[in-house]
């Protein structure tokens, strides 16, 4: 995998990714590296066979693949095949029967951005006052046209690029997370 890969999703990989399990699978390949179908299954309170065919369609459609590195005839670990997805949902707006696999999608990232949150959050007693200091959790409200948001949106990207890194000593896995999207009753 390289520094900073992207999958970028069409019709067929959508269909592919839009289930609840398959996302947090990817998710977790992404975040904690290489697993064992056995090992997800133990953190997801799934069945090993759950998981192992849930890892194979997500190979099937080049979202993972085994990490021949690891393991044995045995034990089949298997790691994520890119650093990201990207998803541009005006690309899929015109196609009406994918509107509902679209949603599932989106309605299960923005589940899974609330485990992580409600996760630390339950561990906060558990890290030092430095790492509870550093960290953020507060909202902002904007008045800004969808060209400033866009704007907005591509500055916060770059700034997340200029950090991204390989792990050092002393680090920890950190995810952030942004949300930036019109709140109010306009539609047009």
């Amino acid at each position: 995998m390289t520094e900073r890969d992207s999958y970028e999703l069409d019709a067929a990989s959508l269909r592919a990714l839009a289930h609840p399990l398959r996302i947090r699978i990817l998710g977790e390949l992404r975040a904690s590296g290489p697993a064992t179908a056995t090992q997800l299954a133990e953190r997801f309170e799934q069945r090993s066979g759950t998981t192992s065919w849930h890892l194979r369609q997500l190979a099937e459609h080049g979202f993972v693949e085994q990490d021949t590195e690891r393991g044995n005839r045995r034990e089949r670990w298997w790691r994520a095949m890119h650093s990201e997805t990207a998803l541009r949902p005006e690309s899929f707006s015109a196609d009406a029967e994918l509107g509902p696999t679209l949603s599932t999608l989106l309605h299960e990232v923005a589940a899974n951005h609330h485990r992580e949150l409600t996760r630390f959050l339950a561990t906060l007693p558990e890290w030092s006052g430095e790492w509870v200091e550093a960290s953020e959790l507060s909202d902002w409200v904007l008045s800004l046209s969808h060209t400033e948001l866009a704007e907005f949106t591509a500055e916060a990207g770059r700034l997340v690029e200029r950090y991204r890194r390989a792990p050092a000593p002393g680090d920890e896995t950190v995810l952030v997370q942004l949300r930036a999207f019109p709140r109010g009753e306009r539609r047009e």
